[in-house]
């Protein structure tokens, strides 16, 4: 059996400070993610080191920004009017996740840091790259339905599981940590990591790294922003492929835009070809197709996600409609 710690952080400096000093640690806010972790013997630390009395929970709005502390929970983010207002594509992306209990009990910082659903990796009696390198990776030949289109490797084609993520991404999001170097500002397009030869390392972090909160422009862009999500039932499932846009119009024109993708890459998936191919350009039939196919342009699909390359472009044009009033 083995051994685990248990320690209740007094501040931040002293949580980053524990967690450093141990290999094999692991942060507990909610628990929702770790628990299942250690119960599937996926990861079992040697110390967990309790943050819910150190990180940030409020919600602060102020000029032209809000700051979400990484330890507000998701159901408190998601029914908090002002978001609903100012950046809907938020709640939107976190209504869809989970059930209503787990969005009780699970915090923001969590949910952006939680681990690959890919039962490959979930499953310890099977090889998988990013659960111990150089074992293989069986998604490659074997059943990939949900695994990724884009970004992916010969070493890892998992996808990310997380809708906020996907959400922040096309809301230009920072995401802000405490770590033994000090205090970052990490942009959350940076967060994640493609696996490339590396795929056990899905973050940017440094081990002891905690993220204390996620700081979101409210603009004119974010306030006219929409998600959607594509999965096998319509309760507490994880995207086959997920869409969420920020669109900002002047009469048919699109002035600007932020298009991004979840269930098809191992980070959330910002389509910058397809965000330039709209740019500038009246939101035609045409004009949408054309962004459609430039969202999935290099894709390698596998025996049985090809389907996404179509669901992505049909999920793009419903949601550029909806933002659109219709074309």
């Amino acid at each position: 059996m083995n051994e685990i710690r248990y320690v209740r952080a007094a501040t931040p400096a002293q949580a980053v400070a524990l967690a450093s000093a141990e290999p094999t640690t692991a942060y507990v806010a909610g628990g929702t993610e770790l628990t299942n972790l250690m119960r599937d013997g996926v990861h079992v630390p040697g110390l967990v080191v309790d943050v819910n009395r150190v990180a940030e929970r409020g919600i602060e709005w102020q000029p032209g920004r809000v700051r979400i502390g990484a330890l507000a929970r998701m159901a408190e983010v998601a029914r908090d009017a002002e978001m609903r207002h100012r950046l809907p594509v938020v709640p939107a992306a976190l209504l869809a996740s989970a059930s209503g209990q787990v969005r009780n009990m699970a915090s923001i910082g969590g949910n952006l840091l939680q681990r690959t659903r890919c039962w490959y990796y979930r499953d310890t009696a099977l090889p998988c790259n990013a659960r111990v390198p150089g074992s293989g990776c069986p998604a490659l030949d074997g059943e990939n339905r949900w695994h990724a289109i884009l970004g992916g490797s010969e070493s890892c084609i998992r996808v990310h599981p997380s809708d906020l993520a996907v959400a922040l991404t096309a809301l230009d999001a920072t995401v802000l940590t405490q770590g033994p170097g000090g205090a970052r500002r990490l942009p959350i397009e940076t967060l994640h990591r493609l696996p490339g030869d590396a795929p056990h390392r899905e973050t940017v972090l440094e081990h002891g790294e905690l993220v204390v909160a996620v700081e979101v422009p409210a603009t004119a862009m974010a306030a006219h922003s929409r998600y959607r999500k594509v999965r096998d039932r319509a309760s507490f499932e994880f995207a086959l492929v997920s869409v969420a846009v920020a669109l900002e119009l002047r009469g048919r024109t699109v002035r600007d835009v932020r298009i991004a993708l979840g269930g098809v890459a191992p980070r959330p998936w910002r389509a910058r070809e397809a965000e330039d191919v709209l740019r500038g350009e009246r939101l035609t039939d045409a004009a949408v197709a054309a962004a459609g196919a430039a969202a999935v342009r290099g894709a390698v699909p596998r025996e049985h996600n090809a389907f996404k390359l179509d669901l992505v472009s049909r999920t793009l044009t419903g949601v550029l409609d909806e933002l659109g009033g219709g074309r």
